[in-house]
């Protein structure tokens, strides 16, 4: 007959495949969609997408202004997650679960679209996020680890090998799981037929007593540590929002429609904001400028006669009145930024800081516009030289540097450049 000890063991052995069971289906929830690219090519090239564009609102592990979106892919496929990239608002308005339920988790925020973006950039992008920034440093530094080299790359192990791997592992599990509750039933009922000692017969019957559990000094210890560490987390992420007005959008005055007006008709930005190749600050377009086209184009749609928001940029005009523009983009008085210096000598495209401006029927704020932000710019970006004689002299000091010249080499770290 089987002795107390053995039947512990048993029920250990039994508890034991069940917590793997479950941390292996755990780990197993997380496998991105096979269609990704594990390359260190696509993985390089994403991540200077991402940084573009992405890093403002997004890590790739924890949640930020955006979610985090490892395992982006694993939640919804590729396909979906390229389509949510490039307009996530008619995503939305399809009726998406996920993607409503997600729209309502961030308040509404409206994530700007990324229809310029080509299909080649996001499978970039989505390499970058699934398996970026994950690779071992001692790994990557080992002698013969070639660029090239498969096993070098990543887990070495493609990722749809890998799936097929974890669940193999997860079903048999399951059987081994199976098997050992049928034995420990099995077990329990012959036991109990024999002829045992109360206290045996106590022993055998015995069941978990989870309310016990749940109220062990352990658990609540643990659950206030959870708790407590929650609400701090929440009230630091709330601490570095402050001043962040990412996605503020206020109505204007006259609804002005810069889709209308640079992405249909293509007008450029410097002839409305004048002033962004020559000085520090774009300027807000004046009521003439509006008229030099407005004197002809009276309606809006073939109606006929002066359409209400054009009637309004005549009644400026006759009462000799500003038009009252609510400022969108608005830098702290500590912060010196010129748009002469990026616009003019930089050749820094207006859809660099400000996304996709030609989409907007109402503008809003599209970058986080803080100092993290510009510093990571001028760590990142390259310095276009060619052909630009402001740099002349920089581009002879650095010619004997491999290395392509960025902001960060002409000063762009320094305090002094932004705080004057």
């Amino acid at each position: 007959m089987l002795s107390k000890r053995t039947l512990v063991g048993i029920r250990l052995s039994f508890q034991t495949l069940a917590m793997l069971f479950f941390m292996l289906v755990g780990v197993s929830a997380y496998a991105a969609d096979p269609a990704v690219a594990n390359t260190d090519e696509a993985i390089a090239a994403g991540k200077t997408v991402f940084n573009a564009n992405c890093k403002t609102c997004h890590k790739l592990d924890q949640k930020y202004i955006g979610p985090a979106l490892r395992g982006a892919t694993d939640r919804n496929n590729a396909k979906w997650v390229k389509t949510w990239v490039k307009n996530s608002q008619a995503v939305i308005a399809s009726g998406d679960a996920y993607a409503v339920a997600l729209y309502k988790e961030y308040n509404n925020s409206i994530m700007p679209s990324y229809a310029f973006l080509s299909d080649a950039e996001l499978d970039g992008v989505l390499a970058y996020i699934e398996y970026g920034d994950k690779a071992d440093p001692a790994a990557a530094a080992a002698p013969g680890a070639a660029a090239g080299d498969p096993a070098a790359a990543g887990s070495g192990i493609p990722n749809e090998y890998l799936s097929i791997i974890v669940g193999v592992l997860v079903f048999i599990l399951l059987l081994i799981l199976i098997v050992l509750g049928l034995i420990v039933t099995v077990l329990t009922k012959y036991i109990n037929k024999q002829d045992l000692p109360e206290e045996d017969k106590e022993f055998v019957s015995q069941k978990t007593d989870y309310s016990k559990i749940f109220k062990s000094d352990a658990v609540i210890i643990i659950v206030t540590a959870l708790v407590v560490a929650f609400v701090a987390k929440t009230a630091i992420d709330g601490l570095y929002s402050i001043g962040i007005q990412q996605g503020y959008a206020p109505a204007q005055p006259i609804a002005f429609s810069h889709a209308l007006h640079a992405g249909q008709y293509e007008i450029a930005c410097q002839y409305c904001h004048t002033g962004v190749e020559i000085g520090k600050s774009a300027n807000i377009p004046s009521a003439n400028i509006c008229m030099n086209c407005h004197t002809h184009i009276q309606n809006v749609g073939g109606k006929e006669g002066i359409s209400p928001e054009i009637q309004k940029i005549y009644n400026a005009v006759d009462n000799n009145q500003p038009i009252e523009w609510v400022r969108v983009h608005n830098l702290p008085d500590l912060a010196y930024f010129n748009h002469a210096q990026h616009v003019a000598v930089g050749g820094v495209e207006c859809q660099t800081c400000h996304g996709p401006i030609q989409e907007m029927e109402v503008v809003g704020q599209h970058s986080t516009l803080t100092m993290g932000w510009c510093i990571d710019c001028h760590r990142q970006t390259e310095i276009a030289t060619e052909g630009n004689v402001y740099y002349d002299k920089l581009v002879q000091l650095h010619s004997t540097s491999k290395d392509a010249l960025k902001v960060k080499d002409i000063g762009g770290l320094e305090c002094a450049k932004c705080h004057y």
